[in-house]
């Protein structure tokens, strides 16, 4: 799976992430995110032990009600879908495919794709076989299939699920030009780290607010026998992830923007300074579950699962990334919000940072079979489908609060709908495929290389700078 979905900067050329950001949507999320930081905080703290679904009592999102939306029988009609989704994520959303053939009559095929996706589709095109629809896990890579002529233009009954259903800055971030051609079904808040509550309880450890904070909780977990982190660095996505917490937290919103449009450079002062924090982690080989070898053969399913695994002597006490982390604590027997608890991702320097990532619903074979499916993913009968199932969160304002399954996902969904505009997107899912987005390639494996060796930050900065100028083109 890949994480997992913001508002982007314009870049000013070619082959990057289009300037699909209106100037007002740019000045909400140039606002900060310190907003949403202090309401998560707040939401995952209150949730603390609860696991219980049911109706919640926050507030957020819709009323459930009847379903309004209408769609065409089209019997006889098939569709493929493609998505880099696997395991659990994949079962759930063809949960999801299913209630789409059931109220259409149509035959939908999910088809298994791999990062990086534009890749991948590049090759069915050229090969004649197209899927009818692909949900794109990056900013960039919607606008490289436009750019490419591949994307169709949305139909106006999506549209108005959109308008009905998004804030604007979803709806932007989805058009290039103007025109809206994806449909944000997916959301992730990737400023999170979950831990496993019994080792916290028995090496006294508490949550973390600043850095400074976590660097003495995990002191006190390795104390009390327990690695502190599991790092999934066989996935490069998860190390730029760790990355972007850090450098927005640490640089602030106006150079994360920046950096993210590759208006400075990767050899700035600021990336040194977020490589030399992120070594402080990295850098402690006993804090990494396997030590750096083991944290770059370890795939991101994994080190979910070693931290709630063993009981009270996983392998790792803590591991970073989003509220998907839930689909596979639910591969153990570990329960969130009793067993798996979490905290926002620390403050490294004013302010905690708010990272979002997203899927966004593109068509490639327009049809009326394709239009309609885009419009049902852009309504809450879809996404109430997959929020019921967990490890799931939708940037749908009017999905049912209470259609999550837990306490804990409940008060995410909640921050996330009420932070309207203001976050910032995943850094390296803005950058174009070839320096944020493919494996063995660009970022990731820099990130990789600078895991297995934290004391290069300024050989890390130049490789990053080389790969990043070529992906750019400047």
């Amino acid at each position: 799976m890949r994480r997992t979905s913001r508002i982007i900067r314009a870049r000013r050329s070619s082959g990057t992430p289009a300037a699909t950001a209106t100037p007002r949507t740019r000045r909400a999320v140039r606002a900060g995110a310190a907003v949403v930081a202090g309401v998560l905080a707040v939401s995952l703290t209150a949730c603390g032990g609860d696991d219980g679904g049911g109706k919640d009592e926050t507030g957020g999102g819709a009323d459930e009600t009847a379903s309004t939306l209408t769609l065409p029988r089209l019997d006889g009609q098939s569709l493929e879908v493609a998505a880099v989704w696997t395991g659990t994520e994949q079962a759930n959303f063809k949960k999801v495919l299913a209630e789409f053939e059931q109220r259409t009559g149509a035959k939908v095929t999910f088809v298994p794709a791999q990062d990086p996706i534009i890749n991948f589709l590049g090759s069915k095109i050229a090969g004649g076989a197209p899927p009818d629809v692909a949900l794109l896990p990056q900013p960039g890579a919607v606008k490289q299939a436009v750019e490419k002529g591949w994307a169709k233009p949305l139909g106006a009954e999506a549209r108005a699920e959109l308008t009905k259903n998004y804030s604007q800055g979803w709806q932007d971030i989805g058009s290039v030009d103007g025109t809206p051609y994806g449909v944000y079904y997916k959301a992730a808040n990737k400023s999170l780290i979950w831990y496993n509550a019994q080792v916290f309880e028995n090496a006294g450890a508490s949550e973390p607010k600043t850095w400074k904070d976590l660097l003495t909780t995990a002191q006190t977990v390795y104390d009390s026998g327990v690695t502190p982190f599991s790092v999934g660095g066989a996935d490069g996505w998860t190390l730029t992830d760790w990355f972007e917490n850090v450098y927005l937290s640490q640089a602030g919103p106006e150079k994360y923007d920046r950096l993210a449009a590759h208006e400075i450079k990767w050899t700035d002062p600021s990336v040194k300074d977020a490589l030399t924090t992120l070594a402080e982690v990295w850098g402690k080989a006993d804090y990494l579950a396997g030590g750096p070898d083991g944290a770059l053969q370890t795939e991101f399913p994994a080190s979910v699962t070693q931290t709630f695994t063993g009981g009270d002597q996983p392998k790792a006490g803590m591991v970073y990334e989003g509220d998907f982390v839930q689909v596979n604590i639910g591969e153990t027997e570990a329960k969130v919000g009793t067993d798996a608890k979490v905290f926002p991702f620390p403050a490294v320097g004013d302010s905690p940072p708010v990272v979002s990532g997203g899927d966004a619903a593109v068509i490639l074979e327009d049809s009326k079979a394709a239009q309609a499916l885009a419009t049902f993913l852009a309504s809450p009968d879809a996404a109430g489908i997959q929020a019921k199932l967990g490890g799931y969160l939708s940037p749908n304002k009017n999905v049912p609060n209470s259609a999550y399954p837990n306490a804990v996902q409940q008060k995410m969904a909640k921050a996330l709908v009420d932070a309207g505009d203001d976050f910032r997107f995943d850094m390296s899912d803005q950058a174009p495929q070839a320096f944020g987005g493919t494996p063995g390639k660009g970022e990731w494996k820099a990130l990789q290389d600078f895991l297995k060796n934290p004391k290069d930050i300024a050989g890390t900065q130049r490789q990053l700078e080389a790969d990043a100028a070529a992906a750019y083109g400047n």
